[in-house]
């Protein structure tokens, strides 16, 4: 069983930059691909990023590559997304979420545990 929280949500200008982070418990976290899905008011949710157990694949998708990093540090049990250069769009729900098995980063349905989410809100 895997617990996610996540952190670092808030208010923040057009062009401004915020750091999620998503603090996981069990000892098994190492071992999961991490994502970042969002759901902007009024939308469905949407992929953003996500990171494999090593770090060494990583996808974003098209509207924030280039301007989102993920990171994780598995020693710590922590996942993180640089989001930098924020625009209106961007505001949504943040959710990180974790699988054991995920063959397909965007699918939301591959992924076994999620965090409750937390606010980004962007201002123009």
């Amino acid at each position: 069983q895997v617990q996610l929280v996540e952190s670092g949500g808030g208010l923040v200008q057009a062009g401004g930059s915020l750091r999620l982070s998503c603090a996981a418990s069990g000892s098994t976290f190492s071992r999961y691909t991490v994502a970042w899905f969002r759901q902007p008011p009024g939308k469905e949710r949407e992929f953003v990023t996500a990171i494999n157990w090593s770090g060494g694949s990583i996808t974003y998708s098209d509207s924030v590559k280039g301007r989102f990093t993920i990171s994780r540090d598995n020693a710590k049990n922590t996942v993180y997304v640089q989001m930098n250069s924020l625009n209106p769009e961007d505001t949504a729900v943040y959710y990180c979420t974790a699988g054991a098995w995920v063959v397909s980063y965007t699918n939301s349905a591959e992924y076994d545990y999620w965090g409750q989410g937390t606010q980004v809100t962007v201002s123009s």
